[in-house]
C-alpha cells in the first residue's frame, strides 16, 4: 500500500513542490485548501487530477487550520502516515498589520493539528509522523551563522508565531512521545514563489522593466542579507526529516548570505540592465523592526540526514529571471494585441 500524506498549505510555493516530490515517490497525497470564491490552485494544476479518474492520487479537502473539526474529520478519514504542516500566514511584513491572525493561523493552528495528531494516534494506534514547517524568523536578531543551538529572538509577529509553534511541537514530542520534526527553513525561491515576497518581486520587475511594461520598483530595505535557498531542494529536506528514525529538529540552509541589493544586482544584470535607474526605497516596505542579518549553518541536516542544497544562488535567480521574462514576453505579446494588462502584470480582455 502506498504511503498516505496529509498537505496543509498545499497551493503554496512549497505545498506544490513537495506535493511533486511525494507523488514521483509513490505517495497518495491529499491536501487541506481553504474555501475561497476563486480558484486558487494554480500551482498544483499540473499535478491535478479529476477525482473520478481511478489513477488519481491527489485530493483535495476544504479546512482551516482556524477550525480543528474539519482537520479532524480528515484525519479521521484518510489515516495519514505523514502530515506536512505547511499553512500560515508566511508574509512577514503582513503580519505586523494582522498580528492576531497571524498568531491564530501561525501558533495556534499548530497547536489545534498537534491535538488532532495526538488524539487520532491514541485512538488508532498508528504512528503517524508530523513536519512543523519553522523559520529563519523565529533567530530574528541573533547574529549569524544560526544553527539549532541558536536563541530565538524574533523581530516580527511571525516570527514570534512560528517561535510558539517550534516550542509546542517540542512539548507535544517530549511529553506524549509523538513524532513531530520541526525544520527551520532560511529563505527558499523559485518560480512559484509568490509575487509579493521581494525576491519574485525583483525577478518580475526586471523581465517587465525589460520589455518596457513596468517603469518603477519600489522595494524597503536593500541592505538585508538573507540565506537564500532553492524551494524544491528545500522540501525534500521535509521529507528526510520525516523518513529520520527519530524526530528532530533541522536548519535548512546554503550557509552563503546575499543582500537584496545583491539579488537586484544578479537579476538585472541577467538582463543587462542598471537596477539603479528603476528602483526607488518606499518606506512603507520598512519593516518596525528589521531582521539585518540570516545565515544558516545546516551542518546537522547535512551529516544527519545526507541533505545538502543542489541549486546555488546564481542559478535560482537565473532560473527565476528566465521564468518571469518569459511572463513578461506573453504579456506584452498580449497588450500589443490590444488587451489590456493591469500593473500587477494581469490580463483583462479588452
Amino acid at each position: 500500500m502506498p504511503k498516505i500524506a496529509l498537505v496543509t498549505g498545499i497551493t503554496g510555493q512549497d505545498g506544490s513542490y513537495l506535493t511533486e516530490l511525494l507523488l514521483k515517490k509513490g505517495y497518495e497525497v491529499h491536501g487541506v485548501i481553504r474555501r475561497a470564491s476563486l480558484f486558487n490552485t494554480d500551482r498544483l494544476d499540473h499535478l491535478y487530477k479529476d477525482p473520478h479518474d481511478q489513477t488519481a492520487k491527489l485530493t483535495l479537502h476544504h479546512g482551516d487550520l482556524s477550525e480543528a473539526t474539519s482537520l479532524r474529520r480528515i484525519c479521521d478519514q484518510i489515516q495519514p502516515d505523514e502530515i506536512y504542516n505547511l499553512a500560515a500566514q508566511s508574509h512577514v511584513k503582513v503580519s505586523f498589520s494582522q498580528p492576531e491572525y497571524t498568531a491564530d493561523v501561525v501558533a495556534l493552528g499548530t497547536l489545534r493539528l498537534l491535538e488532532v495528531l495526538r488524539d487520532y494516534t491514541a485512538h488508532s494506534g498508528k504512528e503517524t509522523r508530523m513536519y512543523q514547517a519553522g523559520s529563519s524568523e523565529m533567530f530574528g536578531s541573533s547574529p549569524p551563522p544560526q544553527n539549532e543551538q541558536t536563541r530565538f529572538h524574533p523581530r516580527s509577529p511571525y516570527g514570534v508565531a512560528k517561535a510558539a509553534a517550534f516550542w509546542h511541537c517540542v512539548n507535544y514530542r517530549e511529553a506524549y512521545g509523538l513524532f513531530v520534526a520541526n525544520g527551520i527553513l532560511f529563505n527558499h525561491e523559485s518560480p512559484r514563489r509568490g509575487e509579493t515576497f521581494v525576491s519574485r518581486k525583483i525577478t518580475r520587475a526586471a523581465g517587465r522593466i525589460k520589455l518596457g511594461l513596468q517603469d518603477r520598483l519600489y522595494l524597503g530595505n536593500l541592505e538585508a542579507r538573507r540565506d537564500w535557498t532553492y524551494a524544491p531542494d528545500s522540501v525534500e529536506a521535509m521529507w528526510l526529516m520525516l523518513q529520520h528514525h527519530r524526530a528532530d529538529d533541522f536548519v535548512v540552509a546554503t550557509g552563503k548570505d546575499h543582500s537584496v541589493r545583491d539579488f537586484l544586482d544578479k537579476a538585472f544584470g541577467l538582463l543587462e540592465l542598471d537596477w539603479t535607474r528603476y528602483v526607488e526605497i518606499d518606506e512603507h516596505y520598512l519593516r518596525p523592526s528589521e531582521v539585518d542579518h540570516l545565515q544558516g549553518d545546516a551542518s546537522k541536516a547535512r551529516s544527519t540526514l545526507g541533505w545538502a542544497p543542489k541549486m546555488d544562488f546564481d542559478g535560482l535567480v537565473a532560473e527565476m529571471v528566465t521564468h518571469d521574462l518569459a511572463l513578461a514576453e506573453q504579456e506584452k505579446t498580449l497588450r500589443d494585441a490590444g488587451h489590456v494588462i493591469t500593473p500587477r502584470g494581469r490580463f483583462v480582455n479588452g
